[in-house]
């Protein structure tokens, strides 16, 4: 992760003070908070007192009005803690607040960006359902304009941030007969009548994370939630997905850097047949491979952080980037654990939370398989 030439020295000073953050704040609250499936709204605040929300929003809505690298130095640091596949920030910070700035109206930016900065408001983005997965043209979700207002009727499910989410961004049919060109983007604040938060879904990793399902009967929201146009959903969706993908990709690849690092201090300690684990030629070669394969990934990240600075980043290069750095990392963590032996499968060795946390990056934000199609899409 380091000597990156995408990176300034103020890019590095922000990195170490975010490390710091996360060892001091998360590391040693995690396992109570994990215990308690969600994370406390302080640490939010704590966060957001430190700059760490929304790095990119100007300063004119409360951001600091940083670029967009500075999102994913956080990303990063975030995927390099232990527990940090937990903090739901970059739902808020990365994605939604973007389609705020670029798609809202300045009612909306003034109404919500500056509380998501301080960490105040928490915000939730609403697509996936129980029936179609990553499918979104199929989405059945719907928003039926009544008068000056919106009557929303539907249910979503796992919700990164469900539980605590001060408003969601509901992906909504609003013309069902238009398919995809049928779908547009609603706020919808939490405490509308209607509007119903199921269970903090039970998962295998980042129990801390609260995940959830969603219920919407006759909620009504006035038409002024509307973020874009109608029908107009989709693409923006599309528009945004590219760099969501590269979002995830930073904190998949910064798991398995902090899984190598840690393996490789841990074999140079553990003894085995008389000597220590990394004397085996096979440690060193397997370490040797997952180094080169890191370094590879990182090059290529840099490459696509630099076109989404230009603004050139393709919807392929985004799909690439999430395909390979999370099936990548996976393998990484997975041939990790295994030199941990039968300390690597105990819940008190950091290596299987990061185990089992990782896993899901194969899936959310389009899965390994979507990524594929979309990148098929290109040849």
């Amino acid at each position: 992760m380091h000597n990156r030439s995408i990176f300034n020295s103020d890019h590095e000073l922000f990195r170490s003070n975010a490390r710091r953050f996360f060892r001091e704040e998360l590391e040693p609250n995690i396992d109570q908070w994990e215990n308690e499936g969600v994370l406390p709204r302080e640490f939010w605040l704590k966060a957001g007192v430190n700059g760490f929300h929304c790095c990119g929003i100007p300063e004119q809505y409360g951001g600091p009005g940083a670029d967009f690298l500075y999102n994913m130095v956080l990303s990063e640091e975030v995927g390099y803690a232990i527990g940090g596949a937990s903090v739901g920030f970059s739902v808020s910070s990365d994605i939604v607040s973007y389609y705020l700035l670029n798609c809202g109206t300045e009612e909306q930016k003034q109404a919500w960006l500056p509380k998501m900065v301080s960490g105040e408001a928490i915000a939730a983005i609403g697509m996936t359902e129980p029936g179609c997965g990553s499918d979104l043209k199929a989405l059945r979700t719907s928003a039926v304009r009544d008068g000056d207002d919106y009557v929303i009727n539907g249910q979503k499910t796992f919700i990164t941030n469900g539980q605590t989410c001060d408003f969601v961004l509901l992906a909504c049919s609003t013309n069902p007969a238009e398919g995809a060109k049928g779908i547009s983007l609603i706020i919808v604040e939490s405490d509308r009548p209607g509007f119903e938060r199921g269970r903090n879904l039970d998962k295998i990793g980042q129990k801390a994370a609260d995940t959830s399902e969603m219920f919407f009967s006759d909620v009504r929201v006035p038409v002024t939630n509307l973020l874009g146009r109608e029908g107009g959903g989709f693409a923006v969706l599309m528009d945004q997905l590219p760099r969501e993908r590269i979002t995830i990709a930073c904190r998949a690849f910064a798991e398995a850097q902090r899984a190598f690092e840690m393996t490789a201090e841990y074999v140079k300690e553990r003894s085995a047949f008389g000597k220590k684990v990394f004397d085996f030629q096979n440690t060193q070669f397997k370490l040797a491979e997952m180094k080169t394969n890191l370094g590879v990934g990182w090059a290529y990240l840099d490459q696509c952080l630099n076109k989404i600075n230009e603004g050139t980043l393709g919807p392929e290069e985004g799909a690439m980037a999430k395909l390979w750095t999370t099936e990548t990392g996976n393998k990484i963590v997975d041939d990790c654990l295994q030199f941990f032996g039968g300390y690597g499968y105990m819940r008190e060795y950091p290596i299987s939370r990061l185990f089992v946390d990782s896993r899901v990056r194969r899936i959310y934000g389009g899965s390994s398989e979507i990524m594929k199609m979309v990148i098929a899409r290109t040849i």
